[in-house]
């Protein structure tokens, strides 16, 4: 299945004055719920849906319990999961504490296997599948 663009006119943000662009945007289809992943896991292993949504959950505790420790979860050649944050800067080292960290955010870095694989990916802008319809 290929990957869905749309065409969006865009204008400048540093220079309101220059003349606005068209820009490729992704398109999301639909979403896949955990369900619908196990179901998926299900039918390319020797696991069932109900084991497969199981592995899912007890990934999603060991993720979180790993992140919340400090650690970067690696996931083989697929890519890796780390913890950065937002925040107010301070004038001097001695005025940096935890008040400063305003959010937590999940970073994703995609492994070798994951690039390669982005590598092969086939683009349809949205408006050639409702005409091939």
């Amino acid at each position: 299945m290929p990957i869905v663009f749309n065409k969006v006119e865009r204008a400048n943000p540093q220079d309101r004055t220059a003349p606005k662009k068209c820009y490729p945007i992704l398109k999301t289809i639909s979403q896949v719920g955990q369900k619908g992943v196990a179901r998926d896991i299900a039918d390319e292993t020797t696991l069932n849906p109900s084991e497969a949504e199981m592995a899912l959950n007890q990934l999603q505790k060991v993720l979180t319990r790993n992140l919340l420790a400090s650690n970067s979860v690696q996931l083989g050649e697929w890519g890796s999961f780390h913890l950065t944050c937002n925040g107010e800067g301070s004038d001097t080292r001695e005025g940096v504490t935890v008040a400063n960290i305003k959010n937590l955010n999940i970073r994703f870095t995609p492994g070798k296997a994951l690039r390669d694989a982005l590598k092969e990916a086939v683009f349809v802008f949205s408006e050639d599948l409702v005409s091939s319809r």
